[in-house]
């Protein structure tokens, strides 16, 4: 494999998956404010003495009702002044990985004060929305963060613009993700066969990261702990103790400590951790049930997170779909490719995924999070089985067409287009309950 002819495509996919699997401590919508709260109070001197925030629809509804890491309380206030008290604004999405008990303390005690608030921009034309005003005594700045968790489009000090990001300049620099629409699936498999293994060894931290976020998960009883529920089923006889129960314990329990608010990074995909955890965990279990060495790992990792990916390129940001699914989709891939390696049984396993779990609804991130995340990896499994037994979701049923490329472009138009109204229904309802 490491004297095939290079393919300057392939050089593509490696910046891509840098650029989209990267480590992420806590649930990505509240860090992202955090990361503008963190920016904006780097531009100050002086103690903080208050944050307001504008958020738009999307990145409220994903940080209502998930912990911020550390601090065991819920939701974007916190997320907002402890990254204005205690974050690292070079930290990116691990943000608040070295925040100190005194800027915890500092900022609960904040919130208690009526220091902190957090209301919706509107209008507001982007799905991915953050901007943080930061006050001390006598100066403020501001950061806004638009269409990706970590893009800083603008910085303010006492109403000044210090930092704009220019749209000629920032559209001239190509987005790797753009080549992704002119690639094929056929193009990731050859790509993941035939790379040098060294240029894709890295791909094995999102398996050495995630596996140690799922045994925090199973060591004690974090958000609705399915993975130490599961397990304890498993002992007592009531769920057999088989390679497919392990795909689901393993891969719950990362998503248990990352929503109940683990100190530890999960390894994200398309600027979620719970993607991350899906496509890296099911793969991983079932690489050591085969017993196989790093480089088949690498490359079936390589193939997950990249088909990921490259589903995901055609979805918003952030919509009404719950994209464990599609990550998932990125994890039979994967899996398909140890079993089996042909690209006819992995396109049977994917279509069969979009047959069976395309109308999951993303209602916010939450504990519950984790209980998508086992259903989609559970679906992945089941969908493997059945392909390497050549039996699959047809073009004949549903949204299912008989090329799996069709396939998931008919899946990313209704989540692009019809579930919108769906996304803003979610939203209305969660926004009645606060």
């Amino acid at each position: 494999m490491s004297d095939a002819k290079w393919n300057p495509e392939w050089e593509r996919f490696i910046q891509i998956v840098r650029q989209e699997v990267k480590p992420a401590l806590g649930c990505t919508e509240p860090v992202s404010l955090a990361l503008a709260s963190a920016t904006a109070a780097a531009q100050l001197s002086g103690r903080i003495e208050r944050v307001a925030c504008f958020v738009s629809p999307n990145l409220l509804k994903n940080g209502m009702g998930v912990t911020v890491p550390g601090t065991g309380m819920v939701g974007l206030p916190i997320a907002a002044a402890l990254g204005a008290l205690g974050g690292d604004a070079a930290a990116g999405l691990e943000v608040l990985k070295a925040a100190s008990p005194e800027a915890i303390a500092d900022a609960k005690a904040m919130l208690a004060e009526g220091r902190v608030c957090v209301r919706l921009q509107d209008p507001c034309s982007e799905i991915l929305y953050a901007r943080a005003c930061v006050y001390t005594a006598d100066s403020h700045a501001s950061v806004t963060i638009e269409g990706d968790h970590t893009r800083i489009v603008r910085i303010e000090k006492q109403g000044e613009t210090v930092f704009q990001l220019c749209d000629q300049v920032d559209e001239s620099r190509e987005d790797p993700l753009v080549s992704l629409s002119q690639a094929t699936l056929r193009d990731i498999l050859v790509f993941i066969e035939q790379a040098p293994f060294e240029r894709i060894r890295f791909i094995l931290d999102a398996a050495r990261i995630n596996d140690a976020l799922s045994r925090e998960g199973l060591s004690r009883e974090w958000g609705l702990h399915i993975g130490t529920t599961l397990q304890k089923q498993c002992d007592r006889g009531l769920l057999a103790k088989d390679l497919s129960s392990a795909i689901v314990i393993r891969t719950s329990a990362a998503s248990d400590a990352r929503m109940g608010g683990a100190s530890l990074p999960a390894m994200s995909n398309s600027g979620s951790g719970n993607q991350g955890i899906a496509a890296t965990l099911p793969v991983v279990v079932l690489a050591e049930f085969l017993g196989e060495g790093d480089e088949r790992l690498a490359r079936a990792l390589m193939l997950s997170h990249l088909s990921a990916i490259y589903i995901h390129s055609q979805l918003p940001r952030l919509s009404a779909l719950c994209a464990a699914t599609t990550a998932a989709m990125g994890a039979a891939a994967g899996m398909t490719w140890l079993m089996d390696g042909r690209y006819e049984t992995l396109a049977s396993a994917i279509s069969s995924m979009i047959g069976d779990v395309s109308g999951m609804i993303c209602d916010g991130a939450s504990n519950s999070c984790a209980m998508k995340v086992s259903t989609s990896v559970s679906s992945a499994w089941k969908a493997v089985l059945m392909a390497l037994d050549e039996t699959a979701v047809t073009g004949k049923e549903g949204i299912v067409a008989h090329d799996v490329e069709q396939s998931i472009a008919n899946l990313c138009a209704l989540a692009s287009r019809a579930m919108q109204e769906t996304d803003r229904q979610i939203i209305d309802i969660m926004a009645h309950k606060a």
